[in-house]
């Protein structure tokens, strides 16, 4: 895998089935180098920040479970952990 791929694939996979009014994927898996479940070569551990209507009338955990279940093949191939602000826009 080349460097950003994963990046790339999670800001499509939002774009497309969440249609953000604002969005922001960070990678900051450098931050846990050598954390367990950490793969060598990063790309492990993200803060995304998403504004969508798709979350109008969830819960919290509804609108987790939503981004959880959209990066569910990411998380199969060496996604670890995510951190998520999940909003609908004002």
């Amino acid at each position: 895998m080349h460097k950003g791929e994963r990046k790339k694939r999670i800001e499509q996979a939002i774009i497309t089935f969440l249609s953000p009014v604002d969005f922001n994927v960070e990678d900051n898996s450098l931050n846990h180098k050598g954390h367990a479940g950490a793969p060598e070569g990063g790309e492990s551990h993200f803060n995304v920040r998403i504004k969508s209507f798709k979350f109008e009338g969830k819960t919290r955990i509804e609108r987790q479970k939503m981004v959880m279940k959209l990066l569910d093949d990411e998380f199969n191939s060496g996604l670890h952990a995510l951190s998520l602000q999940l909003d609908v826009p004002e």
